[in-house]
């Protein structure tokens, strides 16, 4: 038996890049820049460095997602790696990449350049005025069980 799982948080490098497969399933694909801290061994002092991450999302999420990513926003994913292997001008070329399984968006909304806006006419949450008080629950030290 071999697991295959990876959970990675990060800021994308670039606004993600959507198309399709010649089946017509829908590829979001996006970099993640993920930072690692090392000690320098010459100077002694701990840096940041970034790792970055390929990822790809399919389906209908790939779809609805592509309007609220952007360069910058933060991401959480969880996905598997895959490999990919082929040959350019003469040379074989290889890289891991990230499947998405799941996405969360990390970002606060219209931060980063967002193109994204409430669409108009949405619907609010009634005020606190009108929604009814929760009804007072009294517990008796009788009523344990232990």
């Amino acid at each position: 038996m071999s697991i295959n799982k990876v959970i990675l948080t990060g800021n994308l490098t670039r606004d993600p890049e959507l198309r399709a497969t010649p089946s017509g399933t829908s590829v979001l694909s996006f970099s993640i820049a993920v930072n690692d801290r090392r000690k320098n061994p010459s100077s002694g002092e701990w840096e940041d460095v970034a790792n970055y991450i390929d990822c790809n999302l399919f389906g209908t999420r790939a779809d609805a997602l592509a309007k609220y990513l952007f360069k910058g926003s933060k991401v959480g994913v969880d996905g598997k790696l895959r490999w990919s292997q082929w040959e350019k001008e003469g040379q074989k070329r290889s890289k891991v990449d990230v499947t998405v399984d799941n996405i969360e968006l990390l970002s606060p909304r219209n931060t980063g350049g967002s193109s994204y806006q409430e669409p108009t006419g949405a619907v609010s949450a009634p005020a606190a005025d009108k929604i009814p008080a929760a009804p007072e629950i009294t517990v008796y030290d009788d009523d344990i069980p232990f």
